[in-house]
């Protein structure tokens, strides 16, 4: 039973969100292998088309560009009361499609998007450069995320602390205001600090960045591409001072950079909120395997926007096990799986402002339970 007795039911599907997520999670080693799983998928779900991908990157990029139209035309219009009023609502319906087209990008990282790599990296290098990502830069570190997974020494993003390294700032902003700043710094300066300062992410006996070819992160067969990475920001970069230039930094802020802000919110709140929940085990190196480590996350529902997002908040486990399956198909083999997973499986249907507030509060730190000397952590809130 977990803290407040409340039990997971992981039959429920995410149109009957379960009232009990917060039971700790099944967290000994399951029944089931890896090869018991993908038997149960249909192998059709781990087709990838060329056409079908693309249709997708053209109806996200389509509209982008209505939206982009719209503020064109209408926005820029308003008197200035209406416009900042509209501004906002055009930051965050541009942002949401273009996480979309953020998800395609990261897709061809996992070489999702077609059978061809070289096409994979054409694509994500061209949209993910666009968004100022480091396409292989992030792509390698990711994959190292998704092969330690669950694991508190080699995980490579949001690695929970042990009590020991909790800052001593943290019991003061263990409060509701605190905890607001705290979500707001997250969501703004989460992603570029983890870009280029490694923050939140595993630790390192030297500076890690993911825009140095000679970072930690990489073997000596990355750095290459980590520079065709800082090439493609470069060239966004240019483009995007040439825009300053021709048309004024106003226009390039409000038309880019508010939208961008939200896409950076959201890649942020999606992967913390999947991997971040009082329910879920870490594991040391005494216990952790890479099923239980993949296991150790969960679905989440975002209503309306897991469409815009292609899926990947609400069948994030079948991600991790299959992660070079395209997201059209994702949504099947996640309700194929489910009677394999049974109490393994794990998602959680509370409203996602309730759920980044909750998990700010209740998921300070990971610690083992007294009296136990196996490597399981649990999420503590206690300081």
């Amino acid at each position: 039973m977990g803290a407040d007795g409340r039990a997971l039911n992981p039959s429920n599907s995410i149109e009957k969100p379960d009232p009990k997520p917060l039971e700790r999670a099944m967290h000994q080693k399951p029944p089931f292998t890896i090869v018991d799983i993908k038997n149960a998928i249909p192998s059709h779900c781990f087709k990838r088309s060329v056409i079908r991908s693309f249709s997708y990157v053209i109806y996200d990029l389509t509209l982008a560009f209505i939206f982009y139209r719209l503020a064109i035309k209408c926005i820029t219009h308003l008197p200035d009361p209406l416009a900042c009023v509209a501004w906002p609502i055009y930051w965050m319906c541009q942002g949401c499609v273009l996480t979309g087209v953020w998800v395609i990008a990261h897709e061809c990282g996992h070489h999702a998007f077609s059978d061809y790599q070289w096409l994979d990296d054409t694509v994500g290098l061209v949209l993910h450069s666009a968004l100022l990502v480091p396409y292989f830069s992030w792509k390698y570190s990711h994959r190292r995320h998704h092969s330690n997974t669950g694991s508190i020494e080699h995980d490579e993003v949001f690695v929970p602390k042990l009590k020991s390294g909790v800052w001593s700032t943290t019991k003061y902003l263990n409060n509701p205001p605190g905890r607001i700043l705290t979500l707001l710094v997250t969501l703004t300066l989460g992603w570029p600090l983890y870009l280029m300062f490694n923050v939140s992410g595993r630790y390192y006996d030297r500076f890690a960045c993911h825009f140095d070819p000679n970072s930690p992160i990489y073997s000596n067969r990355e750095r290459a591409q980590v520079l065709i990475s800082d090439a493609g920001i470069l060239t966004v970069l240019y483009l995007l001072l040439h825009l300053a230039s021709t048309k004024g930094l106003v226009w390039v802020l409000t038309m880019y950079g508010g939208p961008l802000l939200v896409v950076n919110g959201f890649l942020v709140l999606i992967t913390y909120l999947h991997h971040t929940h009082p329910s879920l085990p870490r594991y040391d190196s005494t216990e952790w395997d890479w099923l239980r480590g993949v296991l150790a996350t969960i679905d989440r529902d975002y209503g309306v926007l897991n469409k815009v997002f292609h899926n990947i908040t609400d069948t994030h486990v079948t991600h991790h096990l299959f992660s070079t399956m395209p997201h059209y198909h994702a949504m099947e083999a996640t309700k194929a799986i489910k009677p394999i997973l049974g109490d393994y499986y794990k998602f959680d249907g509370t409203s996602i402002f309730m759920a980044m507030y909750r998990e700010t509060k209740e998921c300070i730190y990971v610690d083992k339970d007294e009296d136990v000397k196996n490597g399981v952590y649990w999420y503590r809130n206690k300081i």
